[in-house]
């Protein structure tokens, strides 16, 4: 597997970053590159910034906040902390992106941590979360992304991020702080996040310092533009956050979804989901698709199964969606 280097630390420059590759970059095979934030909130696609994100703890600590193309939940990134990214071909969504999702979690291993997989979207050592990761899919390619804490500020962690109560519940866990760990404490004989990245990259690279992917000269003046106009804007930052006449909240097995609905006469005017739910594809489409329906569950089912709901929410038909859309 051939490896990228990315040295910038800007939240709106890395998730550009992130989409530029997963859709421009020449593949003849798989690519990954380590990559930080300096402190900011990285929300996912589908959320919702006020019940998910302490604005005003942000604001006071001077922390940013940004939104990435892929679902799960919000994360706190600082220097401490590694993230990871693997773009590569897929026709076979079902084998590649297990195998992508094992890559991090073998190369921890190589390095002496009992790492394991768990749930959707978690790698844990002994039972604690010292990652989480997500995907997305662009036409035959496949990116999974994700976090390595390795010695976040668990106290600030801590203040950032206000998780729905109905997820630390189903998880039985009365904090933020209690269900995390890092990394540094499974690897005592580690000095510092730079050694990590080091020995992360050799093992990932196969220890071939030749495997390096050189971007073309005009990249990152493009990757600056997409932060510029797209992932550095309010727009894309604050308004996928929805105004509803009808709300509710429900477990499904992709996730937590909040489910906002705005019903006119007997139609939908307009559809909005949010949450940490994991999916293929960005679900404004799905939302765009659903306005104008009859609002009975017949016309909303069969315009569900048309849509193909599965593909924007991991392991959900379209009869129970339809039905969580009914309040």
């Amino acid at each position: 597997m051939r490896f990228l280097r990315n040295r910038h630390t800007d939240p709106a420059f890395n998730m550009a970053f992130d989409e530029f590759c997963l859709e421009k970059l020449e593949l003849d095979e798989p690519v990954f590159y380590l990559w930080q934030n300096r402190p900011s909130v990285i929300l996912g696609y589908n959320q919702e910034v006020n019940t998910e994100v302490n604005l005003d703890y942000l604001k006071r600590e001077g922390i940013l906040l940004a939104r990435r193309v892929t679902g799960g939940g919000a994360v706190y990134h600082d220097l401490g902390n590694l993230n990871y990214t693997i773009v590569g071909r897929s026709d076979n969504l079902e084998r590649d992106y297990p195998q992508y999702a094992r890559m991090m979690m073998d190369a921890l291993r190589t390095l002496g941590v009992p790492a394991e997989l768990s749930g959707r979207n978690d790698i844990l050592v002994e039972g604690r979360k010292v990652s989480g990761f997500a995907k997305r899919v662009c036409k035959d390619r496949l990116m999974v992304h994700g976090t390595l804490m390795f010695r976040v500020d668990m106290e600030r962690l801590t203040h950032v991020l206000t998780p729905p109560a109905t997820k630390l519940q189903s998880k039985g866990i009365a904090s933020v702080r209690s269900r995390v760990a890092n990394l540094s404490d499974f690897l005592p004989a580690m000095e510092s996040v730079e050694t990590f990245a080091k020995q992360l990259e050799e093992i990932l690279s196969n220890g071939y310092a030749d495997k390096e992917y050189v971007l073309p000269d005009n990249s990152l003046e493009l990757v600056h533009r997409l932060a510029e106009e797209k992932f550095g804007t309010d727009e894309w930052i604050y308004g996928r956050s929805p105004r509803a006449t009808m709300e509710k909240n429900v477990r499904m097995a992709c996730g937590n979804v909040g489910i906002h609905l705005q019903v006119s006469g007997n139609r939908i005017v307009s559809c909005r989901f949010s949450g940490d739910f994991m999916g293929n594809l960005p679900v404004a489409a799905l939302e765009s698709g659903l306005e104008g329906v009859v609002y009975d569950y017949e016309s909303v089912c069969g315009k569900l199964e048309q849509l193909e709901v599965q593909r924007y929410f991991d392991g959900v038909s379209a009869d129970e969606m339809a039905r969580n859309l009914f309040f």
